[in-house]
């Protein structure tokens, strides 16, 4: 098929848990289709490296992307709009223009739109049947379930937009993906006429892991997470200040770092601590460290720093929310606490229990070679795309 892919991110280099799953999907694309790729950039990281993705596909074809700004005057004005101020504030005409100058160019049959952001661009579509990849409502709903006192009005209000959006745009598409069976739940309660949803989990490459070597250190602790996006900010401030100098108390030499772009995000400063900024693999940072640390309490999807760190044999702590939506349970695969003291004792008990760490590694990694390698997860996405292509409308 000659398959139209269309992305919020660009996929190269693969520096975050959304670029990373693109550029896995367009390696499995590109093996069996013929693919052109529409994407966003940032423009504050540069250039995009068009040619990094000349192997996969045929032609690239990149737009600036401008984030969401909610004093902006356009969104102001969608407060009395029953469409989500984010997707009118960030609506790129110059997008909706490429999208039609490429399908009007080539002969395609099927648009892949990557996260909610793309599937605004689907009325440019025209005859050409679609598939929505990676539908993601968690966090949304998330504040809307916790919200209390004047906020929750603002919650009712964004909540209610975006399920209307949801039922107005999911049934357009043949089919829609979600990365776990709690975000497929919210969906087809939030859009009861999407025509399809299927559970196409996050993944990590074993083959490309199992390159990746070191010597893990006592005593070390890592956690990779940009501070752009604020759960991985609110994660680490709870952690800093309320659970590691539980675990400093009792393990002195105990050592943090924190990759990722700061994000010009407040931090404090903290006694063995260190904020390494943006790292451009991870990989050896992780193997290298005696454990990973997942303490997400906000947000949605899947987190891929579990499944990197299960596939690095690197073992993790995480809360209950940072391993929601994986096959992993507490005790076998990694450990999971919610509340500062536990979560201490968690992690102290990692530090001193070489056995326990062991028998964790070993367990996780079986669970990543037998449901999240994307040698495993592929041929069920290829199978979806091949069913969507088949759906030509008149």
């Amino acid at each position: 098929m000659n398959i139209l892919f269309l992305s919020r991110w660009f996929p190269f280099p693969a520096t975050n848990g959304s670029k990373l799953r693109i550029y896995n999907l367009l390696c499995g694309l590109s093996a069996a289709h013929r693919v052109t790729l529409v994407s966003f950039y940032e423009p504050a990281e540069g250039a995009p490296d068009a040619a990094g993705l000349a192997d996969l596909c045929q032609r690239v074809e990149t737009v600036p992307w401008r984030e969401y700004q909610p004093s902006s005057l356009r969104s102001l004005a969608a407060l009395f709009n029953p469409t989500p101020r984010s997707v009118v504030d960030t609506f790129s005409p110059q997008m909706a223009k490429t999208i039609q100058t490429v399908l009007r160019e080539g002969s395609f049959d099927l648009v892949i739109a990557s996260q909610t952001d793309m599937a605004a661009y689907q009325p440019y579509f025209g005859p050409v049947p679609a598939l929505l990849e990676e539908v993601e409502t968690g966090i949304i709903y998330q504040e809307y379930i916790q919200s209390k006192g004047l906020s929750r009005l603002r919650s009712d209000l964004t909540w209610w937009k975006q399920r209307r959006y949801l039922r107005r745009l999911l049934p357009r598409f043949a089919a829609c993906t979600v990365v776990s069976a709690q975000e497929a739940v919210l969906i087809r309660a939030a859009a009861p006429g999407v025509r399809q949803v299927e559970v196409i989990p996050n993944g990590f490459d074993l083959q490309a892991a199992r390159q990746v070597q070191g010597d893990p250190q006592p005593d070390t602790l890592i956690y990779c997470g940009s501070f752009r996006y604020f759960a991985n900010h609110e994660a680490m401030l709870w952690f800093v200040t309320e659970v590691f100098p539980l675990v400093r108390a009792q393990v002195p030499a105990a050592h943090l770092t924190i990759t990722g772009d700061t994000a010009g995000r407040g931090f404090p400063v903290v006694e063995g601590v260190h904020l390494a900024g943006h790292v451009l693999d991870v990989r050896p940072l992780v193997v290298s460290s005696w454990l990973s640390l997942a303490p997400l309490r906000v947000g949605g999807g899947t987190r891929l720093k579990i499944l990197e760190s299960f596939a690095l044999r690197t073992p993790v702590v995480a809360t209950s929310k940072g391993a929601e939506g994986l096959a992993a349970h507490s005790g076998r695969h990694l450990l999971i606490a919610d509340e500062p003291v536990d979560f201490a004792a968690q992690v102290v008990s990692l530090l001193r229990d070489l056995s326990l760490r062991q028998s964790l590694v070993e367990q996780a990694f079986r669970l990543v070679e037998e449901q999240y390698d994307w040698a495993v997860i592929l041929p069920r996405f290829l199978a979806l795309v091949e069913s969507a292509g088949a759906e030509r409308k008149p």
